[in-house]
């Protein structure tokens, strides 16, 4: 069923009329709307936000320990990465899909979540097609500060107090 706009036709000396037309911006903007908002209750969606994030920590602590193993870097890389995402992906249970994905490409979040975004990517082309085990740890460090730096942004002043307190210890 598509969404209509009703309109109200009065002309003089004739019948009122309703005509009822298409208008696919209301469609799209109910369709969002849709996407953003949850039939999952308040508690329901904070278990499943809890659920997601504690699979990202063990999965990025999982990775960690193949890290000591012989051979283990690409194990490490794929582990840390999915933990990664899927920590990322836990906040869709909280705010929507549709309003996280807003929040992430603000000015303020914009370059943190490129940056991230690519990471998450390289390391995995490094792994898989490139075969360059260093470049995948460089990766997955970038893709630590990078979900540090992001993370930071939702905290007012975070960012703020970082850059000093980094600043003091340079000077």
């Amino acid at each position: 069923v598509w969404p209509t706009v009703s309109k109200l036709v009065i002309v003089p000396g004739q019948r009122v009329r309703v005509r009822t037309e298409f208008n696919p911006c209301h469609a799209l903007e109910k369709n969002l709307a849709v996407l953003d908002s949850s039939t999952l209750s308040f508690g329901t969606r904070v278990k499943w936000f809890a659920i997601c994030f504690a699979t990202g920590i063990f999965c990025s602590i999982l990775g960690t320990a193949f890290l000591w193993l012989p051979s283990g870097l690409k194990l490490f890389a794929v582990f840390y990465t999915i933990g990664n995402i899927a920590a990322l992906a836990s906040t869709c249970f909280l705010m929507g899909p549709v309003k996280q994905l807003k929040k992430m490409f603000e000015p303020t979040r914009l370059i943190a979540t490129i940056v991230m975004l690519l990471c998450l990517i390289f390391t995995l082309c490094a792994v898989f097609w490139w075969g360059k085990k260093g470049l995948a740890l460089l990766f997955c460090i970038l893709q630590f500060l990078a979900m540090t730096w992001y993370s930071l942004s939702y905290v007012p002043f975070a960012r703020d107090a970082v850059i000093k307190c980094f600043t003091s210890c340079l000077s």
